[in-house]
């Protein structure tokens, strides 16, 4: 008699989330193909889906991790939250040329936080364990984050860079 194990999938949280941010790069590469003339419409889905995407976490996955892990917080928690501050002041001003490559270096640096081995997807993978299907469905149900056009003036781009010395983070381009 051949007995099978159940079969357990591994990993549905970072598959899930990991996925989004390919379609929110392609998004955010579609918008910027020519940098001389950004797509607006795409760069306002991109805009509106990475903070959708924040949203996910800091709305649901990171308090349902609390809840589940006995209120204790993951080791890089303050780190995603920090970087989650950057991305987010990012997105105010339009997209300028320095804008878009300091979010580039930094969504780099913070998928690698999260996608990577042991990093915040793999840890909430393992803590919530077979309840993960479950997670996924309430991530997938998140609302659409409705978003302003960006704001063009040099008080918000100050602001921006404040933000990002919060994080630890420099305006790639600062002359802006």
């Amino acid at each position: 008699m051949n007995i099978k194990e159940p079969v357990h999938r591994c990993g549905l949280i970072l598959e899930y989330l990991a996925a989004d941010h390919r379609r929110l790069e392609a998004l955010l590469d579609s918008a910027t193909a020519d940098p001389a003339n950004i797509d607006r419409a795409l760069y306002a889905q991109f805009r509106s889906g990475l903070l959708r995407h924040i949203g996910m976490e800091e709305r649901i996955l990171l308090p349902e991790i609390h809840r589940v892990n006995g209120g204790k917080t993951l080791a890089q928690e303050e780190r995603l939250r920090l970087d989650h501050g950057a991305i987010a002041a990012l997105l105010v001003p339009p997209p300028l040329p320095q804008v878009i490559s300091t979010l580039r270096r930094i969504l780099a640096l913070h998928d690698q936080l999260e996608e990577g081995p042991g990093g915040v997807y793999e840890s909430c993978d393992s803590i919530v364990g077979a309840q993960a299907e479950a997670l996924i469905a309430r991530l997938a149900s998140a609302p659409e984050t409705p978003v302003a056009p960006g704001v063009d003036n040099p008080n918000v781009l100050d602001a921006t860079r404040r933000a990002l010395a919060r994080a630890g983070y420099m305006l790639d381009d600062s002359s802006g």
